[in-house]
């Protein structure tokens, strides 16, 4: 039998010419577009699956994978009713992290993390206005999962 053709990005699988049974290809897919659309994470990257995930849900995957996720460095990991799907780490992939609210990035290695930057203080001379827009810029950055404000 040969093997289904995938599309470049995430290999989502394509329905071949002829095909019996299109169905499972087609939800295959569909299942895979319906995690990475707008993509929320559960938690990670992690090197262990969880033990009770719940249809729908999603993780990052570790450099050092276990279990179920073996071989599956940086993947995003999403549990199905049939078990566990993975979709490849892509360079410039963002994914909402529900934990903390972080916006990770895959930068083509590994899944960053936005920078910390703290709140403005110290200085000889002191200028409240400045230090209050300052600090209102780095809530908004936050807020839109930029950065992390600390």
């Amino acid at each position: 039998m040969s093997e289904l053709p995938m599309t470049p990005r995430f290999a989502l699988p394509l329905l071949g010419v002829a095909q019996a049974q299109k169905e499972i290809t087609h939800n295959e897919a569909l299942t895979l577009i319906d995690a990475l659309v707008h993509a929320a994470v559960e938690a990670g990257p992690l090197n262990d699956p969880p033990a009770d995930p719940e249809p729908g849900q999603c993780w990052l995957v570790g450099a050092a994978p276990a279990d179920g996720w073996e071989g599956q460095v940086d993947a995003v990991a999403i549990w199905s009713g049939g078990g566990w799907r993975f979709a490849p780490a892509r360079a410039g992939m963002a994914v909402a992290r529900l934990t903390d609210g972080a916006r990770l990035r895959f930068d083509g290695d590994a899944w960053v993390v936005p920078p910390t930057i703290a709140a403005p203080s110290g200085g000889s001379t002191i200028d409240g206005e400045a230090r209050s827009t300052l600090s209102a810029l780095i809530l908004h950055l936050a807020a839109q999962g930029l950065l992390i404000s600390g």
